[in-house]
């Protein structure tokens, strides 16, 4: 083994993931999770009839928090087979030959990566639904905010930010979704033999498939599964892995749109993302405050849109019943695309729970936008009084323009758009009834905080369903 100065770290790992999530993805917990399986099996087999000591496998359960990586890795540098060597390494411990009878080595490390991800899955679920809770609690103190609602990134209609909020909830929820339901139908590989058919564990039962069926069913369910396949070869699908990726991108879209808002915000000098005590923005410029989290963010989803294309690379490539083509692709692949989620939900809830508003520059924003903004309701106001709309929106389409132009030279104060506009006589409105209408600023924001009151109660179902979400706490962010 090299020594520890050499070694090359997994920075997704090491910089940014949770300590939670690494402890499923580390090398010492699968091999526990390895050796809890092979007793649960032993156990199975000795229940159903095979002449397997209940002392050897007491032998195995002293000894199976006993993990020796460089010990198991000098013994696979002689083997060549990482399966093999994790066997020797547990029967030398134990002193017994009885782990892994009837079993293939993807019956053991399919069903042991597979139960990895559930775990993982299900943290995600976890800090997805935190994250969920923190972006509802912002949206409600952020209801009535009204701001400059922007398409094409230029002015269109006034909204609120608690909106925006809730816009980027609205996507985390449909994210939450796919994920919950990847976790309840998410089935194990179960205990299949060599190309599938349960050739070896018949053989050891004499040629009895009920007893076959009832080993597996039982440590299908000792390792939590809900579901297990039933036609399949040497491997799983590589589909299902793609299924599971692709989940965790769709989940970090939410956090990458919302921050990257953020950003824009911060440009404008609207939003922070939180800037600490004694924190740098840059070793050159000491002025600056930068988004330095929703920046990360956006390189996670990046990093993950990366994993989905491995992913998609893997399936469609097994040959008959299996091969191993894809194991150096799954090895990185599936630890680090949960490392690279994981990171990003801790970074979310932090910038969520740290951003906040300049609501003096919001409200200046909206001097001098509002006129523009309310365009729309003009126009649709203009129709009702007797202008055809075709008319009506070719002459303010005239004035805003012009308007608009003053203020990008630089001479807001000869905008006027409204005076413009009163004095047209395609617009069957004076300054009088137009400055009223500006005037009456909540009817612009439209339905919005009625929709933020409704991302509240769907938010609220979730957190009601998994208590534990409320728990969660971001500590790898810095």
């Amino acid at each position: 083994m090299p020594n520890s100065q050499s070694v090359i770290p997994n920075v997704l790992a090491e910089r940014y993931a949770s300590g939670a999530m690494k402890a499923i993805w580390s090398p010492e917990g699968r091999i526990l999770i390895e050796r809890d399986y092979w007793i649960a099996v032993m156990k199975g087999q000795r229940e159903l009839g095979l002449k397997i000591p209940a002392k050897a496998i007491k032998d195995y359960e002293k000894v199976k928090g006993q993990v020796d990586l460089e010990s198991i890795d000098r013994r696979e540098r002689q083997l060549l087979h990482d399966v093999k060597s994790r066997i020797e390494e547990f029967n030398g411990l134990s002193g017994h030959e009885y782990i892994h009878l009837g079993m293939t080595s993807r019956d053991l490390t399919e069903n042991v990566e597979q139960l990895q991800v559930l775990r993982a899955l299900e943290l995600i679920r976890l800090k997805a639904i935190a994250a969920l809770k923190k972006l509802s609690e912002r949206s409600v103190e952020y209801r009535d905010l009204m701001i400059t609602g922007r398409t094409h990134n230029v002015p269109a209609q006034a909204t609120t930010l608690g909106k925006r909020f809730a816009m980027a909830g609205q996507e985390l929820l449909i994210g939450i979704d796919r994920l919950h339901d990847l976790v309840e139908r998410y089935p194990a590989r179960g205990l299949k033999g060599a190309v599938g058919t349960q050739l070896d564990q018949q053989t050891l039962f004499e040629g009895d498939a009920k007893k076959v069926a009832e080993l597996e069913e039982k440590i299908v369910k000792h390792l939590g599964f809900g579901n297990v396949m039933t036609n399949v070869g040497q491997v799983y699908p590589r589909s299902l892995d793609l299924d599971t990726v692709t989940a965790l991108e769709q989940l970090a879209s939410a956090a990458v749109n919302m921050t990257t808002t953020v950003r824009l915000m911060a440009g404008q000098g609207l939003m922070t993302e939180g800037f600490l005590k004694g924190q740098v923005g840059s070793s050159a410029m000491p002025h600056k405050i930068n988004c330095r989290s929703s920046e990360r963010i956006h390189g996670f989803g990046t990093i993950l849109k990366g994993y989905a294309t491995m992913a998609a690379g893997l399936t469609g490539g097994q040959w008959n019943e299996g091969d191993v083509s894809c194991s150096v692709v799954r090895r990185i692949m599936l630890p680090d695309a949960f490392f690279a989620i994981d990171g990003l939900l801790e970074t979310y809830i932090t910038v969520l729970g740290n951003l906040g508003a300049y609501e003096n520059a919001i409200a200046a924003e909206n001097e001098v936008q509002l006129p523009f903004l309310a365009t729309t309701t003009i126009l649709m106001e203009a129709v009702k009084a007797g202008a055809g709309r075709e008319t009506a929106h070719e002459a303010i389409k005239e004035h805003a323009l012009a308007a608009g132009s003053e203020i990008r030279e630089g001479r807001p104060s000869e905008a006027k758009l409204t005076e413009r506009l009163a004095g047209d006589d395609r617009i069957p409105l004076d300054l009088k009834q137009l400055n009223k209408l500006l005037s009456q600023s909540d009817r612009f924001v439209g339905a919005a905080g009625k929709q933020v009151d409704t991302f509240k109660r769907q938010t609220a179902k979730w957190v009601k369903k998994f208590p534990a979400s409320a728990k969660i706490k971001p500590g790898s962010l810095l």
